[in-house]
């Protein structure tokens, strides 16, 4: 192990460790991901082991803080003393003041603690950590909502182990675009909304993320828990201190809402529809071991109508904030190049989009940027993540995702 030594003032409390703490001599003394609430336990830590240390390999937000401070002291001419005396904990403390230049390990972390969260509810601080986790995805969407987007979209193709953490991000990001851009709920339902969907499957978390890794049918238990879950969530969610009865009615019917017009419903009943549409869009399109996932417009058509063919009005707006084809997805083109969708735009079947493969199968090397409503780069089409061979790199496809003056001009 490359033991080094953290300083305790850059320990984040109430967050999941990004690494392992441990003594000098590499024995453990707390896990990656396990959540320090008190700075007390921090200081108990210290009396009885000393210096606390951790291994930079098992952390890439720390490595990459740690060479890019390397790098800037050298840029600078620094003194070598102080380059020599740069530790990781204070280039930890550099990355969280500028968590842009550290987006794909920013991502990964949120993704982690979302999985920590849903996954082991019971822990002390559930209410207060979720809330946590619903201001910085906030944050992310303010500041760059296609990135938010995108970032999603791209570990829920990636990662099918912590599936239902990034799917819950992905849908309650999804609503709250729909719901404070589109249809223009006020401010104070936006927090049910945007906790509902995140909570809406945590009380069958574990079953979820083994479904998506399960090749064969469901079991006779395992459908009688896919069946209860809402009331399972909703009682679970009751157990742990939530008490906004539109967050728990809307987990409890999130499953079962009639169609109609969203003016007649109650706020808990609206909150339940888009939430059901949101997890339907986002669920057709995610992969499964089992299958692969489907195609933009199929997953458009089953949200966009309701249950007796007529337009949705919640799976409409839903379609107008995402885009058809959503920041983070692979497209086919009709000059035969393959694409991932990075912004979207006012029409929402023509987004802007990064070729990573060109018309004869090869890579790119360097991204090449396409404006769908051109005729010669129309998207005729999907294609799955795991049909795509080339070595992606979600920081630098993030950056592609950002908007310019240009981008508003249509």
């Amino acid at each position: 192990m490359n033991l080094i030594p953290i300083e305790v003032d850059t320990i984040h409390l109430g967050r999941p460790l990004p690494f392992a703490l441990l003594t000098v001599d590499g024995t453990l003394l707390a896990p990656k991901g396990y959540v320090i609430e008190q700075r007390s336990e921090l200081s108990g830590l210290m009396v009885d082991r000393g210096q606390l240390f951790i291994d930079i390999t098992e952390s890439e937000i720390h490595r990459r803080a740690y060479m890019g401070k390397l790098h800037h002291m050298v840029s600078h001419d620094s003194e070598l003393g102080k380059i020599a005396e740069a530790s990781v904990a204070s280039a930890d403390a550099d990355a969280f003041r500028n968590k842009d230049n550290v987006n794909e390990a920013s991502w990964l972390d949120l993704q982690e603690q979302a999985h920590l969260i849903l996954r082991y509810p019971s822990t002390a601080g559930f209410v207060q950590r979720l809330a946590k986790l619903k201001l910085e995805l906030d944050r992310h969407l303010v500041q760059n909502p296609d990135g938010t987007l995108f970032a999603l979209n791209y570990l829920a193709s990636t990662e099918v182990k912590r599936y239902s953490a990034t799917h819950s991000m992905l849908v309650s990001c999804s609503c709250l675009l729909a719901a404070r851009d589109v249809l223009k709920w006020p401010d104070q339902h936006l927090d049910a909304l945007f906790n509902a969907a995140l909570t809406m499957n945590i009380g069958m978390t574990e079953l979820h993320d083994q479904l998506a890794m399960q090749f064969e049918a469901l079991s006779s238990r395992q459908l009688r828990i896919v069946e209860n879950h809402a009331e399972m969530s909703r009682d679970l969610l009751v157990s742990l201190g939530v008490s906004d009865e539109t967050w728990l009615d809307a987990v409890l019917h999130h499953r079962a809402t009639p169609p109609g017009p969203l003016g007649l419903r109650s706020d808990s009943e609206r909150t339940a529809r888009l939430i059901q549409r949101a997890d339907m869009f986002a669920a057709k399109l995610a992969p499964r071991a089992s299958r692969m996932p489907g195609s933009s417009a199929s997953a458009m058509q089953s949200c966009y109508f309701d249950e007796n063919r007529q337009l949705d009005e919640a799976g409409a707006a839903l379609i107008k904030a995402v885009g058809i084809y959503s920041p983070g997805t692979f497209v086919k083109l009709t000059s035969n190049e393959i694409a991932i969708v990075v912004k979207r735009r006012l029409n929402t079947t023509m987004p802007k989009v990064a070729v990573l493969i060109n018309r004869h199968g090869m890579p790119t090397g360097e991204p090449l940027m396409r404006e769908t409503n051109q005729p010669d780069y129309r998207i005729v089409g999907n294609v799955p993540h795991r049909a795509i061979k080339v070595s992606l790199s979600l920081d630098r496809l993030l950056l592609l995702t950002k908007h310019t003056a240009a981008d508003r001009l249509w």
